[in-house]
């Protein structure tokens, strides 16, 4: 048990002034405790006849000891004052040519016989931790903790043949705060004012005054006594339940629980107010939930919901270390002395000289525990060493957390150099205040954990395409941060906790990023809006909204990645076994576009992560800004350093870099057809990393003449007008039976002339800016081109009279198979119709496939043969019928043909960023 330094113990000491009456006193007992009743009784001048305390432990006398013999009072180290149940008569006799008037017994761990309980005038009283008759027995201050008492406090009370059952003589009482561990209760209260105590209950006895209160049966309570073998702590019970189990036994005997087959003892318990930290998941045998490490420590669930975080954990072998270090890899580099640091060093190995005096000399290796330290020890360790050094912060467990003489004079140069403190992330944000909130919005390359500036110390201009306005400046990412990038990713895969990590935890940080993500989501889609164009509605839905869905789906599939059995036809005669195993690549680099920056982000890397992958992202130089957000809330959800970089910049520096990087073992990449193309022929000349890619796409919608109109206008709108045109499975290209096609058209436009263009933060805007000004500038070279080759343009094709890069919703009619606007995508709000002859099935598939391109595809009728014809029959990685724009985290998603290969989505994304080994075992 820990106690306060001398300077306390001294400030709580009780008056020199003599009191008239005085006593002949047998101190019968042990401890620092012990030693300062023993002290204070003899300065109000009272006697002390003999002090019967327990013999020297690993050649150490017991403080009370040390203290009577200083003095020269008689003192007796008896091993055992019976046996067998009988009082020893030599023990017996010794103790009695004393002479004593009264027994004081102020912590005693032997049993003592009755005859020597009786024989004083006085009789003998005891001092006791609890509020008696509540907590008797040898583990009051445990039980009062565990309990959640509301009060605690001690008891002075004449000694009798019951266990704590003898009449009252004086008690005191105090509230219990709600993060009090034995310690701080001990060390706060019981100890200071039981000092007090028990020399005012002598006294009070020398003057005649001291009461004897029988003690009432009625609330009465009997607990036994708490040891490191019954200590473990029930993880399956309400928070505040677990809390007070391992404060009730901070730091003796100290709860314990099982971690990765090793049984570690809990310090330093409080409970939680608020959101819980960010953090690594921790799997801890018996628990609810796994724990999760935090830069704070280690956050334990109840099976309430509520949380609790416990500072320190001790292992073993005794080593105790802050919980917020269990991922902590290796040992800390040794600091080199400075001159003065050296002497202060040689006068601290004295100071643990002292303390170990059994020790013939302190060593670097010197252990202060194994040496013989007992728990008093740190308290006068600490100290000693405080005052010798004055200001620095030094606690109890940092003795306990470097034990030997070498780590401890490590630890305190630290702390005398400040350089003990978290490192915290710190980030130079760019501040904008919009739509009613305050933006904080990291705007550096995100690189090992760490939000920096590029290498070279360039920046860029990223756009508000709503008013051309500038957002802020961002970095410009060179080819030496990529490759610092890739170091760092690599280093976590294959020596940071990443690499090593239960895939189940693994999980729990990704479900924890992904309630981050829902917790900053009005942050999140307002930087989308304004640094992509998105409508805020649908940037907090679909942007946004998909993101947070596609994380917490991938995090569920943690756990759930594994190989199978195999029977092999070689088995005979010998046995064999066959099993596959599925194991990440390693670092992955990502590209991303810029019409939905986050949800592209997600969609790749969260099956990256979640396959247990590393990965650096460059997102489109235009759209950076949610990126380097979620890089931010990477950091607060407990994701390790290294395992995600974000690194804004050029797709002709960074991307090409990242493609031919000979340690990235996979590219996952969306955008354009010609840029995939590059993409994958320098991954094959590189190091023929692993490439999906998720490219161009001109998707083909068919609306026959028995479709529901209402619903083939409403979903065709939405097939090329949703998010502006720039959407990847955006329909290209719309068939429509001739039958119907006027009708088709006429309600279209109907419709566009009631959308509303206009700010994208506005809540009733329909329609927001193009992305940027040089894509708006193609989107109208691509409507002269479509005039120009004859088609007819029905609404729209111009640029929107107001600042910004608005584009009218347009309509194009009559456009012919050859034309360049029914061959080429345009990725805006262009819709491209062609006519059909009434029932030309095969026809118009014919046409609808005649396209390099395999992205999606649509079809609308209500005929269920007609429809189950067509989908077969579309060449592209997503049919939908009677329904548009439908994707799902669930379902795979990817192209066929020039539209790329590999999927986003579903159970086959993590197929990407997984590979196969075969292990064959004879036995």
């Amino acid at each position: 048990m820990l106690w306060t330094a001398s300077q306390v113990l001294r400030r709580f000491s009780t008056s020199s002034n003599y009191y008239q009456n005085k006593l002949k006193l047998a101190i019968i007992g042990q401890s620092l405790f012990g030693q300062e009743v023993y002290s204070n009784l003899r300065k109000q001048g009272h006697k002390v006849v003999g002090v019967f305390t327990v013999p020297d432990k690993d050649g150490k006398a017991d403080p009370l000891a040390v203290a009577a013999e200083k003095d020269g009072t008689p003192v007796f180290k008896f091993p055992r004052w019976r046996i067998k149940g009988k009082p020893i008569p030599e023990v017996v006799d010794a103790y009695k040519a004393v002479g004593a008037e009264l027994n004081v017994m102020p912590f005693c761990s032997q049993f003592i016989p009755m005859n020597i309980i009786d024989n004083p005038k006085h009789g003998s009283i005891i001092y006791h931790p609890s509020i008696l008759p509540l907590h008797r027995g040898a583990s009051a201050i445990n039980w009062t903790l565990i309990h959640g008492d509301k009060k605690a406090g001690f008891t002075v009370f004449w000694a009798d043949d019951g266990l704590d059952t003898g009449p009252i003589l004086l008690q005191r009482e105090c509230a219990v705060e709600p993060n009090d561990t034995v310690d701080t209760l001990y060390n706060r209260f019981l100890f200071p004012e039981g000092i007090k105590a028990m020399v005012e209950s002598v006294q009070l006895i020398a003057d005649g005054k001291a009461p004897r209160i029988p003690q009432t049966e009625e609330g009465a309570s009997y607990e036994g006594i708490q040891k490191k073998s019954n200590a473990k702590v029930n993880l399956v019970q309400p928070a505040d339940s677990i809390h007070n189990w391992i404060r009730g036994h901070d730091k003796v005997p100290g709860a314990s629980t099982v971690i990765d087959g090793q049984s570690v003892t809990l310090y330093g318990s409080s409970m939680l107010g608020g959101s819980v930290p960010a953090g690594q998941p921790l799997e801890i045998e018996g628990a609810s939930q796994p724990g999760l490490i935090t830069k704070n420590g280690l956050v334990l669930y109840g099976t309430d919901g509520k949380a609790l975080l416990v500072k320190n954990l001790q292992f073993e072998d005794g080593k105790m270390i802050p919980a917020s270090k269990y991922f902590s890899t290796g040992e800390s580099s040794s600091v080199e002395l400075t001159d003065d640091e050296k002497k202060i060093s040689e006068e601290i190995r004295t100071i643990w000289k002292g303390i170990l005096s059994n020790v013939q000399a302190i060593e670097d290796t010197t252990d202060f525990f194994k040496s013989g330290a007992a728990s008093m020890d740190v308290v006068r360790l600490v100290e000693e060493v405080k005052q010798r050094c004055a200001g620095i912060q030094l606690q109890s467990e940092d003795v306990y957390m470097a034990t030997t003489f070498q780590d401890f004079i490590q630890m305190f140069v630290r702390k005398l150099r400040g350089e003990d403190q978290e490192e915290e992330l710190v980030i130079d944000y760019a501040i904008k205040d919009v739509n009613n909130m305050t933006l904080k919005m990291p705007n550096q390359c995100f690189l090992n954990g760490k939000f920096e500036d590029a290498e070279n110390g360039k920046v860029y201009d990223t756009i508000n395409p709503t008013d051309g306005s500038v957002i802020c400046k961002v970095s410009y990412a060179s080819v030496g941060d990529v490759d610092r990038a890739v170091a760092a990713a690599k280093e976590a895969f294959y020596n940071g906790p990443w690499g090593r990590m239960n895939p189940r935890d693994r999980g729990s940080l990704l479900f924890k990023l992904a309630d981050l993500m829902e917790e900053h989501q009005e942050e999140l889609a307002t930087i989308e809006s304004i640094d992509s164009g998105a409508v805020y509605t649908l940037a907090l839905k679909t942007h946004v909204g998909m993101s947070i869905q596609t994380f917490r789906y991938f995090a569920g599939w943690c756990d759930k990645i594994h190989g199978k059995t195999i029977p092999i036809n070689q088995a005979r005669p010998n046995r064999n076994l066959t099993f596959t195993k599925r194991e990440p690549l390693g670092v992955c680099a990502i590209i991303i576009p810029w019409n939905y920056p986050l949800m592209m982000l997600a969609w790749k890397s969260a099956a990256c992560l979640a396959a247990g992958n590393t990965l650096v992202l460059k997102p489109a130089q235009v759209t950076p800004l949610t990126a380097l957000k979620f890089a931010e809330l990477s950091v607060k959800a407990g994701i390790p350093k290294g395992v995600i970089n974000i690194l804004p910049g050029s797709g002709g520096m960074v991307g090409q870099r990242l493609s031919d990087h000979p340690d990235v073992r996979k590219l996952g990449f969306t955008g354009s057809t010609p840029i995939g193309k590059q993409i994958m022929k320098s991954c094959a000349l590189s190091n023929l990393k692993k490439v999906s890619l998720e490219l161009g796409g001109k998707s083909p919608l068919i609306i026959f003449s028995d479709c529901d109109m209402d619903k083939a206008v409403r979903m065709g709108m939405s097939s090329v007008y949703f998010n502006k045109g720039e959407n990847c499975i955006a329909a290209g290209r719309l068939f429509v039976e001739e039958s119907i096609h006027d009708e088709f058209i006429t309600r279209v436009v109907e419709e566009l002339k009631k959308m509303k263009i206009g700010d994208p933060l506005d809540r009733s805007t329909d329609h927001g800016p193009q992305n940027h000004k040089a894509h708006m500038d193609k989107l109208l070279e691509y409507c002269e081109v479509g005039l120009k080759e004859g088609a007819t343009l029905v609404y729209g094709g111009k640029q929107v009279d107001r600042p910004g890069f608005f584009m009218e919703p347009t309509v194009f009619t009559g456009v012919e198979d050859h034309m360049f606007i029914a061959k080429e995508e345009s990725f805006g709000p262009i819709m491209v119709v062609s006519k059909f002859k009434d029932g030309d099935v095969d026809g118009v598939l014919q046409r609808a496939n005649d396209t390099e391109y395999g992205l999606a595809s649509g079809v609308f009728t209500r005929d269920i043969n007609k429809a189950m014809y067509v989908s077969e029959r579309l060449d592209a990685g997503t049919v939908f019928v009677n329904t548009y724009n439908k994707t799902d985290v669930a379902s795979p998603f990817g192209g066929f043909k020039q539209s790329g290969f590999g999927k986003d989505l579903g159970e086959d994304a993590l197929l990407e960023y997984l590979k196969t080994k075969a292990v064959t075992v004879e036995y």
